[in-house]
């Protein structure tokens, strides 16, 4: 991977550079990271824009559910990731009820995400007036916000666990009425999550914003994937992800090799080793005992 010049660096990824590629029908690229060498190899990899998901603490954090995520976490991570990122549009998560107890305390979470994270945008969860409400404040505010609808994770204990969204008329009308809505308040894109293929593909139709899928189907103008699932590290993956490596193997093959290594004493080997001659090694064992002796220590 050659290191890219500002010179020769490409442009950074914008909310209107994502608009305007769902105008050209060219799909749009999005993938989770939370750290800083995961971002640097998919920005290099070229993806659109990386998601600095509250995912993170079931795929880094060991919980779960995303729920115990905390703004810290989130900051934290963002931060990382904008260091590795310098060309996709970094958009970072608000965690549970880091925006649902005021619209002050919203308003400010969405700060700390941009200026001390160093995000681009921020994405909310769901569609209610109280979030429509936010998103139409942070947008005046300078804070652009991607919409989540369908399947939103923070919302699993009241949706009854991670399932599909959305299966019958009523409910298909409401999430279209949310998108409208999401759309109208000033949301620069929407994410649509665990829906039928054929309502993922109208409601992108409607819209003047892009979607992004994940488990809706090939009809949105973008999709996104969490990095863990895309590159098999960890035992589950879900039914809307692809597995295009089994990384997970590849470190533990790895990692075993290098655990036999060392109690063969394989490891390290000539090239990974430093020599100085044997004068100064007896040098500096008798200056030690002699600096121990002084002291009225042992040998």
């Amino acid at each position: 991977m050659s290191a890219q010049t500002p010179a020769t660096r490409a442009p950074r990824v914008t909310t209107e550079t994502l608009r305007a590629s769902k105008t050209a029908g060219r799909p749009i690229v999005m993938i989770t990271a939370y750290d800083h060498p995961s971002a640097r190899l998919v920005d290099a990899a070229g993806v659109d824009a990386i998601l600095v998901g509250d995912s993170l603490g079931m795929t880094v954090l060991g919980y779960d559910s995303t729920l115990p995520v905390t703004m810290d976490d989130v900051v934290r991570a963002t931060a990382a990731v904008t260091r590795g990122a310098q060309r996709a549009l970094v958009v970072a998560d608000m965690p549970f009820m880091s925006y649902q107890a005021s619209a002050d305390t919203a308003l400010g979470n969405a700060g700390r995400l941009l200026a001390e994270g160093g995000a681009q945008a921020v994405k909310l969860e769901g569609a209610g007036p109280e979030v429509l409400a936010l998103v139409q404040r942070m947008v005046r505010a300078g804070i652009p916000v991607m919409g989540h609808v369908g399947l939103t994770p923070q919302s699993v204990n009241t949706l009854g666990g991670y399932r599909t969204q959305a299966k019958e008329s009523h409910a298909a009308a409401v999430l279209i009425d949310e998108c409208r809505a999401l759309e109208a308040a000033g949301a620069f894109a929407i994410v649509l999550e665990c829906i039928p293929a054929e309502l993922a593909e109208r409601v992108s139709s409607l819209l003047s914003v892009p979607t992004i899928g994940i488990g809706a189907g090939a009809g949105c103008d973008g999709q996104v994937q969490v990095f863990h699932d895309l590159l098999g590290i960890g035992e589950f993956t879900p039914r809307h992800a692809k597995r295009y490596a089994e990384v997970g193997e590849v470190i533990l093959a790895a990692v075993a090799a290098y655990a036999d290594d060392v109690r063969d004493r394989a490891f390290p080997e000539e090239a990974q080793t430093t020599h100085v001659a044997a004068r100064v090694v007896d040098e500096a064992q008798a200056a030690s005992t002699a600096a121990r002796r002084k002291r009225g220590g042992g040998r």
